[in-house]
């Protein structure tokens, strides 16, 4: 009996040994991060569980008691904070927990505006004293290819919202998460796009999201104005829509849109070509996309600016040239 006893409690610490060994492995082993740097954000009020899982999804973790039993041992599963986090390699399950219960969340940040151009995100980025250039000087399709990005152009690629990040870290590493997250939602709003839509490609959502940006004065108006430019593109219409011609012009454009702006033929002159431009004109929204991709039906084929940030919409022509007499050249 004796004998049995030892040999039951030697079992249970050669047990204990062999799980101490194991929790010790995988709270010190480097966890596997999909990419360098990998960057998350914790929203106020989410739970370390809800953490873990997303953590899992990305496949940081293998299952989230790995995060959720360490932090109970510990004695700090309620002890999260909310922020955003940039982890390096090498990074560990212990490492880990104490960047989210010590908040040691990123403290620098970027915005990137909401129908900004890319020209004017590079001018944001250089004129941030906390990133470090690498990649701004370089030719567009170098740039592309650092990112990773196969479109043939960066215009629109870059999704707008504010970025937090650590001081010192590289421009290359915020561009590439600011495409990531376009990639994401574009690749959402096509999943959801209207069955009729008269685009056949994600990238054609996203060159009309771009205009339908740059068209509106007041978010209310973007879906309207969506529907404007795809019935357009049902019937055969041309777009003609100032803000293209406006890119096509480059820094040639003075502020001023005159006639023979419109006249002047290049590939962004949507009163002198068809269809939609070859690219994005600027960066879109979240509304932007989701006005694009699923437009409400309507009849309208014009709109006209009524001059406090609204448009008016017509359906035919006779309509729309009086809404001009009214709206842009004062006429009653």
């Amino acid at each position: 009996m004796r004998r049995a006893l030892l040999l039951v409690t030697g079992l249970s610490l050669l047990l204990a040994v062999v799980l101490a060994a194991i929790a010790w492995h995988w709270t010190h082993r480097p966890l596997p991060l999909p990419r360098t740097p990998y960057d998350f954000e914790i929203r106020s009020g989410a739970s370390l569980a809800s953490v873990a899982r997303q953590l899992r999804d990305d496949g940081v973790l293998m299952h989230p008691m790995m995060l959720v039993g360490l932090a109970r041992l510990h004695a700090v599963d309620r002890s999260i904070k909310a922020g955003s986090y940039e982890l390096d390699a090498g990074v560990t399950l212990e490492q880990l927990l104490q960047k989210l219960t010590q908040g040691d969340v990123t403290q620098a940040s970027l915005t990137i505006v909401e129908g900004t151009t890319f020209n004017e995100l590079k001018r944001a980025l250089r004129e941030n004293p906390q990133l470090q250039k690498t990649v701004l000087d370089l030719p567009d399709a170098e740039l592309l290819a650092q990112l990773g990005v196969t479109a043939p152009h960066p215009e629109g690629q870059f999704f707008p919202d504010t970025y937090f990040f650590a001081v010192g870290s590289r421009d290359v590493d915020l561009l590439r998460r600011a495409h990531r997250a376009l990639a994401a939602r574009l690749a959402a709003a096509w999943e959801r796009r209207a069955p009729d839509l008269p685009l056949r490609t994600p990238y054609e959502a996203l060159i009309l999201a771009s205009i339908v940006e740059k068209e509106t004065g007041r978010p209310a108006d973007r879906p309207l104005v969506a529907s404007v430019f795809a019935n357009r593109l049902r019937q055969g219409m041309r777009l003609q829509t100032d803000p293209t011609v406006i890119y096509g012009l480059g820094e040639r454009f003075d502020g001023n849109l005159r006639k023979r702006d419109l006249e002047s033929d290049t590939p962004y002159n949507t009163y002198t070509r068809d269809g939609l431009p070859p690219t994005p004109i600027a960066l879109p929204s979240q509304a932007a996309l989701d006005a694009a991709t699923r437009p409400p039906a309507s009849e309208y084929l014009y709109f006209v600016s009524r001059g406090d940030g609204s448009s008016a919409f017509s359906a035919t022509l006779a309509d729309h040239n009086r809404a001009v007499a009214r709206f842009q050249r004062g006429a009653r």
